[in-house]
């Protein structure tokens, strides 16, 4: 998200200025990061982007085959898998 600032003065555009640049932001953007890492920590989740069968024409497929040997499951998954 971005926010820019343009003036016309004496007939020139000015600008354009970094309205979030101001301290008035500091604490909403202090917020947003720390909600922003919450999120993060809880791992990835739809719709962060696309389910994963609709990639099939992106790279995504080509990356998850060569990562395929470095998964490791979660505990809490082992624990659920062993379970069942």
């Amino acid at each position: 998200v971005i926010a820019l600032g343009f003036q016309i003065a004496n007939g020139k555009l000015i600008g354009p200025r970094d309205l979030f640049a101001d301290p008035s932001y500091d604490r909403a953007r202090k917020k947003a990061n720390k909600l922003a890492d919450y999120l993060r920590s809880m791992g990835p989740f739809e719709p962060h982007r696309l389910p994963l069968e609709d990639m099939e024409y992106t790279t995504m497929p080509l990356v998850m085959e060569k990562l395929k040997g470095r998964f490791e499951p979660i505990e809490e998954e082992a624990a659920a898998t062993k379970e069942e």
